[in-house]
């Protein structure tokens, strides 16, 4: 299978988008945690963690490209698997004492105590999921994009308005989905699906006439699993501010500091950048839906 390194010439470094919380009661409220450490190293000195001396990550199965790459997180490669291991590194953490754990997207954000030390899986940061768990600060800026195949009539669509005319999905519990029920408001009910493998499907056989997801996405999709496919336009949800998805973790985290020091120091050295760069590419003109 074609890698995202190989396409980064038709990758896009702005926007996807994930999203919204589960119904259940909050977590109860805990005052943030603050730091006067120096450095991400420093900071997680004192921090207990899931297991002692190992750094526990969690993503959903499957692991998507460009996010990882051949559905497996502890390779390195990908996105996501590449700024965790930054992050880790920055914490002080060896590849090797980096264990992964397989969490369902829903269940990354619902309320209660996590087995884990952060999640990565394209999560956007929403004030509804604050109310439940922690996030640290953006590792990525995200936008919707509307996939559809080539020939179909949602493919002349300049507007977010004349989406509602068509019969729309995405995959449960992400900003996708949310963006559909409360930005484009379609006549017809979103299909609604466990993952993006049940998405895609349902455009290929015609039960959908298109899909939303991260534009990154969208553009794996189009440009390897479904050639016929394509990106009829992108759009910035709710407010037309930026999305961002953040590494999420159990409300009331000590760690949550930490990794947002070890963000920020990847930040300032170019590494968030470079990674970007190398996985999810340059920029490409895709439409705006007004």
């Amino acid at each position: 299978m074609t890698t995202p390194r190989r396409l980064r010439a038709l990758l896009l470094a702005t926007p996807l988008a994930v999203a919204a919380i589960t119904a259940c009661a909050p977590a109860e409220e805990k005052e943030p945690v603050v730091t006067d450490a120096a450095t991400a190293t420093d900071c997680v000195a004192d921090v207990d963690l899931t297991a002692p001396g190992v750094l526990t990550v969690a993503t959903d199965s499957p692991a998507y490209d460009p996010w990882f790459t051949q559905n497996d997180p502890t390779n390195g490669e990908g996105y996501e698997s590449a700024v965790a291991y930054a992050v880790a590194d920055k914490l002080g953490f060896s590849a090797d004492q980096v264990a992964w754990k397989t969490v369902r997207f829903n269940a990354s954000f619902a309320p209660g105590e996590k087995d884990f030390d952060f999640d990565i899986n394209q999560i956007s940061i929403t004030e509804d999921r604050r109310k439940a768990v922690d996030f640290s600060t953006g590792y990525y800026s995200a936008a919707q994009a509307v996939i559809a195949l080539a020939d179909s009539p949602v493919a002349s669509a300049t507007t977010v308005a004349e989406l509602a005319d068509y019969n729309l999905g995405a995959q449960t519990g992400t900003t996708s989905l949310t963006a559909i029920r409360d930005i484009i408001k379609p006549a017809n009910d979103p299909s609604v699906f466990q993952d993006t493998n049940a998405a895609k499907q349902a455009l290929m056989n015609g039960q959908v006439d298109a899909i939303l997801a991260d534009l990154p996405t969208a553009f794996y999709i189009t440009a390897v699993e479904i050639p016929k496919g394509q990106i009829i336009g992108q759009f910035q949800p709710e407010t037309g501010e930026q999305e961002e998805f953040g590494l999420l973790l159990e409300k009331g985290s000590a760690l949550t500091p930490c990794v947002d020091l070890a963000l920020d120091e990847l930040r300032a050295d170019g590494t968030l950048a470079e990674l970007e760069k190398t996985w999810l590419s340059d920029t490409v003109n895709v439409p705006e839906l007004q």
